[in-house]
């Protein structure tokens, strides 16, 4: 395993502690300009999520709702309580063909980019020492007067996800503190995403609050607006 990577895996918590959960979830608030933009405000801004750790599975319960979804690499659907399809979109990841930043997403495709977005955030770094993951260290990088290393990881094809090459900027005790990625499903939107607040729930790191920017052509983050996303994590629970 690469040194960087067993050191930030580490610093979560190790991979042996998580690989005795199957299941993460938690109560999430989520806002930002992505969902106005997308035509989606409030979609998920109270919701509960269930995300998988040992497949690519997620399921969103928003708040006062009696419908979920279900969220596989290839599948998204909404379903009612006793589980029967609602509407179902097969192979999403093509629905969003020539899409640019302005073009509306439908509901089941907002809920495909924030179920494999939060699939990787949830399941970061651990996933990486996953088959398929190819991971290096790239050059640090200097930031508010901190050196951050950071891990390149290439991700599998048969992984969704924002894009396949993203980078992780890892802190002096481990912890992801930047990580940066291309929304190709929306124009390759280059974005600077920071986590914050981390806590320790049953011997696992999660940061509690993330908040992405646009990402500008030399490196640095355009702060403090617009922010695309922000994600508020809370009620954790592992399994």
């Amino acid at each position: 395993m690469n040194s960087l990577l067993e050191f930030t895996i580490e610093a979560h918590g190790g991979l042996e502690n998580w690989n005795r959960f199957e299941n993460i979830s938690a109560h999430l608030k989520v806002d930002g300009l992505t969902w106005i933009r997308k035509q989606q405000p409030g979609l998920i801004s109270d919701t509960f999520v269930s995300v998988d750790t040992q497949k690519q599975f997620v399921s969103f319960r928003p708040a006062l709702a009696d419908w979920k979804t279900s969220f596989e690499t290839d599948h998204v659907a909404a379903l009612s309580e006793n589980g029967e399809i609602i509407e179902e979109l097969s192979n999403p990841r093509q629905s969003f063909s020539n899409h640019k930043r302005e073009t509306p997403w439908t509901k089941l495709q907002a809920f495909y980019f924030a179920s494999y977005a939060i699939w990787t955030y949830i399941n970061a770094p651990f996933c990486f020492a996953n088959p398929g993951f190819e991971v290096t260290e790239i050059e640090p990088w200097e930031e508010n007067g901190e050196t951050f290393r950071r891990l390149q990881v290439i991700f599998p094809e048969s992984i969704a996800s924002h894009s396949r090459i993203q980078t992780f900027y890892i802190d002096k005790t481990g912890l992801i503190r930047r990580h940066d990625y291309n929304v190709e499903i929306s124009e390759n939107v280059a974005s600077a995403h920071y986590l914050y607040d981390y806590t320790e729930v049953q011997g696992i790191q999660f940061p509690t609050k993330r908040q992405v920017f646009i990402r500008n052509e030399d490196n640095t983050a355009l702060q403090p607006e617009p922010v695309l996303v922000v994600v508020n994590l809370s009620e954790i629970i592992l399994k």
